[in-house]
């Protein structure tokens, strides 16, 4: 049936993708939470690395976790802009006024961690996605509460309180 229907455009369509356009209603900000603490992590990598002699080694880890900071930051934008753009509507948006400003400010601050080095904008930005995850859980009905990520960088982040 789906061959049916593609056969139909021709050829007119080149690529198609979606997260879940039907919409599928499972979202959840963990993996937003996990990319952000990830940037804080690869932070803490490279801020170690200023210590050590700049050689051939160093300046390769230096080039792996610097792209992988950047890449870690982008998934952060990603997962926020797919809740934010699928999920959060109607009742959710007009009884969430300020939800506009904190997805942009997410952006912003995810944008400032792949351009430098400020540790402070890696936790600033753990903090928004954690001020988004308790915005969205609230949206759902469900309690949140904060606990230690039992690894590195080992920063306070929300989670559902189930």
């Amino acid at each position: 049936m789906l061959h049916t229907l593609i056969s139909k455009f021709d050829n007119k369509l080149d690529r198609v993708s979606a997260h879940c356009d039907i919409p599928c209603g499972i979202y959840d900000p963990q993996p937003a939470l996990y990319h952000a603490l990830s940037v804080v992590r690869q932070m803490d990598i490279l801020l170690a690395l200023s210590d050590k002699e700049m050689n051939v080694h160093t300046a390769m880890q230096v080039a792996r976790n610097s792209a992988e900071k950047e890449k870690q930051a982008e998934k952060v934008k990603a997962e926020i802009r797919i809740i934010w753009g699928d999920f959060i509507k109607g009742d959710n948006l007009k009884n969430n006024p300020k939800t506009h400003e904190l997805t942009h400010n997410i952006m912003m601050k995810a944008s400032a961690c792949k351009q430098d080095l400020h540790r402070e904008d890696g936790l600033a930005l753990v903090e928004l996605v954690n001020e988004f995850a308790e915005m969205f859980w609230s949206m759902k009905g469900v309690k949140t509460k904060r606990v230690t990520a039992p690894y590195a960088p080992a920063l306070e982040v929300v989670y559902p309180d189930l």
